[in-house]
């Protein structure tokens, strides 16, 4: 751990120079051990000053190596115009283990020249994974610097949520403590965020329109938020969700009253630039549906909907598509599909945390597993197994034993880090976007 900033001057002398402006030195000498130095230090050094000093500063090397935090929303407008396609983005959720999964999955990136691709965190597991927005960028810019990637390094927001609850009780304060979680993403260069509202859809009301009202309301509230407080030059890529993810399945019919409704309250606002893209919900649930013995029951995925849905966004409104979520664990055979119906982006996360838990020790995953029955009980549902609990709540385990996760001996985060990698260029492949990179910074300037 560094004591102060004259420490972390004397161990990058010769590798980094930083005073105002950052110059490196010796590249080289900083991948093959400074950078791992620092962004432990972004993440566990007790001075929360000088942990926030190693974060801009990890940013700023970044930024000098062409590691450049971006907006994919050009890309996504391309797509919408009809001038790229065929191919689905993923975007990868990493609860876990943070810089050596991203480092595994610009790995994966840089084999396959794929420039179409995102690092993502959801309100949610920023909480349980104790990941700040500027913990996150530091660990996904030091994987970059790690692996020698250049180019657009989009990172985003998934799933800002509104509480229905919340909101219930309290409408103006949740709305609030979006935007606060917004600004502080934004402040992180997360320059792509999706806001989902679709919690609050009411499907008791008469008319598609009261349905989805409130939805489109908050949606077009943060839009306007989000293009007040973007940086200049860069254009926010937005994402809206018309039904809930675990929900019913979205119609043609939803889509248009959400966009008739949300884009009429734009104009009012002051004729904002909307969203890019739109989530629907076609069958899937986050994290899949654990069986009694742990295993996870197989789903039947309306490809269907996501090609009628994905042809009405981009004909009628010039977004880039339908958003599937919740498809990582779906069986690897099926993935081939989603380019095939025009999907836009896919979002993956458990099944990455599932490859992850499958090759830790056991003592190790024991102990968690301890710590979630004793701490998390009362999420234990009535008929549930243990190892259904177990499977719903050990993505908890990653804030409580982040550092117990990173102290994991180097050769076992190499052995994860491998089988991730292989994952990644599986999925790469089957969603389609190899050699993508040239296209991609053809629309996406840095």
């Amino acid at each position: 751990m560094f004591k102060d900033l004259i420490d972390l001057k004397n161990y990058l002398a010769g590798v980094v120079e930083f005073d105002g402006d950052v110059n490196v030195v010796d590249p080289v000498r900083l991948r093959e051990k400074a950078i791992d130095e620092l962004v432990y230090n972004a993440v566990f050094n007790p001075d929360e000053n000088l942990k926030v000093e190693i974060r801009n500063l990890i940013r700023k090397i970044a930024r000098k190596l062409g590691a450049v935090p971006a907006s994919i929303q050009s890309f996504y407008e391309a797509m919408g115009r009809g001038e790229v396609g065929g191919f689905t983005v993923p975007a990868v959720n990493i609860r876990g283990l943070t810089y050596d999964v991203a480092r595994a999955y610009v790995r994966a990136v840089k084999k396959h020249n794929v420039g179409a691709f995102i690092f993502e965190i959801a309100k949610s597991e920023i909480g349980y994974t104790f990941q700040r927005p500027s913990e996150y960028t530091a660990c996904v810019l030091a994987a970059c610097v790690k692996e020698g990637y250049q180019g657009p390094v989009f990172i985003q927001g998934d799933h800002v949520q509104v509480s229905a609850k919340k909101y219930a009780e309290d409408p103006q304060k949740e709305i609030d403590s979006l935007k606060s979680l917004v600004k502080e993403e934004i402040e992180a260069e997360f320059y792509n965020i999706d806001i989902d509202s679709s919690t609050l859809v009411d499907l008791s009301k008469p008319t598609l329109d009261e349905q989805q009202r409130p939805n489109y309301e908050v949606a077009a509230e943060m839009t306007e938020y989000i293009r007040k407080l973007q940086p200049q030059g860069i254009e926010i890529s937005i994402g809206g969700e018309i039904g809930e993810v675990g929900g019913k399945n979205s119609t043609p019919e939803e889509l248009r009253a959400y966009m008739a409704g949300y884009l009429k309250l734009l104009a009012e606002k002051g004729n904002y630039k909307g969203i890019s893209k739109i989530s629907v919900q076609t069958g899937t649930t986050h994290g899949g549906v654990p069986l009694p013995d742990g295993t996870i029951a197989q789903v039947k995925i309306d490809f269907e909907t996501l090609r009628v849905l994905s042809e009405i966004a981009r004909r009628e409104y010039g977004l880039s598509g339908a958003v599937q979520h919740g498809a990582s664990t779906l069986p690897e055979e099926l993935f081939d599909k989603f380019p095939q119906v025009g999907t836009a982006e896919i979002h993956l996360a458990t099944e990455f945390q599932n490859m992850i838990y499958s090759l830790l020790p056991d003592e190790f995953k024991k102990e968690i597993y301890e710590f979630l029955k004793k701490e998390f009980k009362d999420e234990w549902k009535s008929g549930d197994t243990e190892e259904q609990f177990i499977y719903k709540t050990r993505k908890k385990g990653f804030g409580p034993f982040k550092k117990e996760f990173w102290d994991l001996p180097q050769s076992l985060k190499d052995e994860i880090g491998i089988a991730l990698e292989k994952k990644f260029s599986l999925l790469l492949q089957k969603l389609n976007v190899v050699n993508t990179y040239d296209v991609v910074r053809k629309y996406v300037k840095v």
